[in-house]
């Protein structure tokens, strides 16, 4: 127990002299003479053993009604050790990502935690919150609960240890405070959980759907196209809860082409945790798509926007004096507009209109080349150089150091096998779906030395670089023809340099998803004060671009922040349509367990915990009750002494004595 004024105390000292007054009576009894005193003399003795009882009862009483009077006006109270600290500091993260859109037993997780946060918020003390994707600092009650309820859905999900990293930049720097940090989330499996530091106190509130059961659109791409149909596959994918459930057998998907309903089927679960379903559309010149699906549970991944524009060509040119046919054979597909020219009928002038080029075993890079080179690169133009067996070395240096590609020495004679990819590579995104150890790797028989600072793709056996990096230009340190390499009849061309053609002009995708970088290249020439905008019915937006040659390179990230179609406008000229998705990890339903979090206290509700905080920094006070009992002993001592007057009256009736 403690004392709010604790100094009042020292008045107990006064309760001496009550009892100093009972132990050292000042009053004398008077001695007064009787006839015949045996009967009295017993009655006396009778009377004052009652009488020195109810002193000391009445002593008690009254020492026991002054204490408490002295103790209710020291105000006593019980406390935990923090509701006692004046410096208090709470931080609320709420996780807003679209996995809280799942169905618990009152509505929508976030939704319901957001109106228990409105509920349960009160008091004086300053407030700091954040999301995925806003904060404020050091608001009132009453401004967090207007600002709370205004929280949408956000794509992005933070990490604990993110979360972390956030609160400590809204805490303050003082120390002597409790910092409590509250954490809402659905604690969706992204990463393990961090140390918590001794500083802080984690409340971790786990919201927890009814049912982990989601079917959502994972992808679409085009399987097949020909002359006049394109065939497009869709992948839906349920986790293993929705196939194990009997009300989750199979989902109904229909495809939309401007908000016109084209087709619709139904992929099936009764087997599979996900399920593929094609449509076949007709090659028109433009299609605006959407696929939907009917899903109670999240509904952010039921929707999928795709665009499919009038087909665009990368150019690609084989400056050759080795064999071209590999290169025929690679690009000639529908996505390459593929030329080759031998270096002595070479038309500089079609340099600039080209986006990949390939200088194809060269004996000799001239001057004349490596400036009309350097100026396509610097447009944003890619090259490839496969050298020649028999180069003239200070013509390609001149030329790789213009490209800051490095320089090449003598040619070696030995045999190289190359075994060394790096997965890891821009150029092998998506190509291996793992790490292949038995790869059939090519070799060569004769290879230059580089000295670089260009950035590895692929390497020999004894980790010396094959095939190099720097922009977008690329250097192969051995000729790759038949005589010198099998690289040409191996599995890893095609990916190779394949990728570097379609890497040098990004052709629109048929979705991007919001929040990461995504590069289109749009074929248009813009003039000094002229940009493009990417707009749809209701919000538009300049995103990040430069002008090239003859293209212009848009970079979005963050902007769209809704998923839909859209269209890339000059003006009031449509050129491409463009389509946004969110990123469909959400759809995930898997779970952390809290419980497993070292040093977090873990609720599994709101109310749950504000209930624990309300016991927590309560201050139960009690001077009210000791004046309560101050009260009770005055009374008991009225009781006694009036018992005590009683008795003596009663005396005084009965006793009659006669003297003699």
């Amino acid at each position: 127990m403690q004392f709010k004024h604790p100094e009042i105390l020292y008045a107990l000292f006064l309760l001496l002299i009550p009892i100093f007054i009972h132990l050292f009576q000042l009053r004398r009894f008077q001695k007064v003479d009787f006839t015949n005193v045996a009967f009295l003399k017993k009655v006396t003795i009778q009377t004052r053993k009652s009488s020195q009882l109810k002193k000391w009862l009445t002593l008690l009483m009254r020492l026991l009604a002054m204490a408490c009077i002295i103790i209710a006006f020291a105000q006593p109270f019980t406390a935990a050790k923090n509701a006692l600290t004046t410096q208090k500091e709470t931080v609320v993260y709420i996780d807003n990502s679209f996995s809280m859109q799942a169905k618990g037993a009152k509505g929508a997780i976030l939704e319901r935690a957001l109106q228990d946060l409105f509920d349960k918020v009160s008091g004086t003390e300053k407030i700091s919150w954040f999301t995925n994707n806003a904060e404020s600092k050091s608001v009132s009650a009453q401004d967090f609960k207007g600002e709370v309820l205004s929280i949408e859905y956000s794509q992005n999900q933070l990490t604990p240890n993110q979360v972390l990293l956030k609160a400590n930049q809204l805490f303050s720097n003082e120390k002597g405070t409790v910092k409590r940090l509250v954490y809402l989330s659905d604690f969706q499996q992204k990463e393990a959980f961090p140390p918590i530091p001794e500083d802080l106190i984690v409340d971790a509130v786990q919201l927890k759907p009814v049912k982990a059961s989601n079917v959502g659109i994972d992808s679409v791409f085009i399987a097949s196209k020909n002359a006049s149909i394109t065939q497009l596959k869709v992948k839906v994918s349920a986790p293993q809860q929705a196939q194990n459930s009997s009300e989750i057998t199979e989902a109904p998907i229909s495809l939309f082409n401007n908000e016109k309903l084209v087709a619709k089927t139904a992929v099936n679960f009764s087997e599979n945790t996900s399920g593929t379903v094609t449509f076949d559309i007709d090659n028109a010149e433009e299609f605006i798509g959407k696929l939907e699906l009917s899903d109670p549970n999240l509904t952010f991944d039921n929707t999928l926007f795709f665009s499919i524009n009038k087909p665009g060509k990368i150019k690609v040119l084989a400056i050759n004096e080795a064999d071209g046919n590999f290169l025929q054979r690679l690009f000639e597909k529908e996505e390459f507009q593929f030329t080759q020219q031998t270096f002595k009928t070479l038309n500089y002038n079609g340099i600039p209109d080209q986006n990949f080029i390939v200088l194809n075993e060269l004996t000799e890079i001239p001057a004349s080349l490596t400036t009309a080179l350097k100026s396509f690169s610097d447009e944003g133009g890619s090259i490839l150089v496969i050298p020649s067996s028999q180069a003239n070395l200070n013509s390609y240096n001149n030329f790789l150091l213009t490209m800051a590609l490095g320089t090449i020495s003598e040619e070696k004679t030995q045999e190289k096998k190359i075994t060394k990819i790096v997965f890891s590579h821009p150029l092998f995104k998506d190509v291996f779906e793992k790490e292949v150890a038995n790869f059939q790797y090519p070799k060569v028989h004769s290879f230059y030395n580089l000295s670089s600072n260009a950035t590895p793709a692929i390497g020999f056996e004894d980790n010396q670089p094959f095939l190099v990096q720097n922009n977008k230009n690329y250097l192969f340190t051995a000729a790759i023809n038949n005589e010198n390499s099998n690289f040409q009849n191996s599995p890893l061309v095609v990916p190779t340099i394949y990728n570097m053609a379609l890497q040098s002009l990004p052709l629109p995708r048929l979705y991007y998803t919001i929040g990461e970088q995504n590069s289109i290249a749009v074929p248009v020439k813009l003039g000094p004060d002229e940009i493009l905008t990417i707009k749809d019915s209701t919000v538009q937006f300049i995103p990040l671009q430069q002008s090239k040659a003859n293209y212009v390179l848009l970079t979005t990230t963050e902007s769209p922040n809704k998923a839909g179609n859209y269209e890339i406008v000059k003006d009031a000229e449509l050129l491409e349509n463009i389509s946004y998705n969110y990123d469909r990890s959400e759809s995930n339903l898997q779970y952390l367990n809290p419980e497993d979090w070292e040093g977090a206290e873990v609720y599994s509700s709101v109310e749950a915990l504000f209930d624990s905080l309300t016991e927590a920094n309560a201050i139960n006070s009690f001077w009210k009750w000791f004046a309560i009992f101050a009260l009770l002993f005055l009374i008991f001592e009225m009781i006694i002494l009036r018992s005590n007057f009683a008795q003596r009256s009663s005396k005084k009736r009965n006793i009659n004595i006669t003297p003699n």
